[in-house]
């Protein structure tokens, strides 16, 4: 009888990947008769009827999905790079993140200038971001910034000087 190993705890910075840890790989679940019909797409669709070969699971035919197939506990909720996901809005957010378990997800309604801050922090702390869109640094904002105030100052002046054309 073969003794089962216990996997070693992982030493490196980033924990093991969720394949890693899975069981077995699990299989393409098509759609009944996809293959044989193009306009039957392969998206899985339960097979009803009462003489389906893969409803009966007949040997030879495509398996379908089972209560066998489920992923591990410990893994269920995983993300596939190993962390579990976190999902952020503001930089205090970063506050309660562990950086050896945890990755964040940055939402999608956080703004560029947001952004940057958290990008910087979780830089700074060690902390994985699942999200990382390239953002303008925090200096980019503030030029962007003063090159709008000094286009509004021209359009403050411009109608000053057309009132004084138009009274000549």
């Amino acid at each position: 009888m073969k003794s089962k190993k216990k996997p070693e705890p992982f030493s490196g910075e980033q924990p093991p990947k969720k394949h890693q840890l899975g069981k077995h790989k699990k299989p393409k679940f098509k759609r009944q008769e996809s293959w044989r019909y193009k306009r039957v797409k392969e998206n899985w669709r339960k097979p009803r009827g009462i003489d389906s070969k893969m409803r009966k699971k007949v040997k030879g035919w495509p398996p379908s999905p089972e209560a066998g197939y489920r992923s591990p506990k410990k893994i269920r909720e995983l993300h596939p790079s190993g962390y579990a996901e976190a999902r952020v809005q503001t930089v205090e957010d970063l506050n309660g993140i562990d950086p050896e378990k945890q990755a964040i997800r940055i939402a999608r309604t956080v703004g560029g200038k947001k952004r940057v801050g958290i990008l910087a922090l979780a830089e700074e702390k060690g902390i994985h971001v699942l999200n990382p869109r390239i953002a303008r640094e925090v200096e980019e904002f503030e030029e962007e910034e003063e090159e709008e105030e000094k286009e509004e100052e021209i359009e403050k002046e411009k109608p000053s000087s057309l009132e004084g054309a138009k009274q000549n």
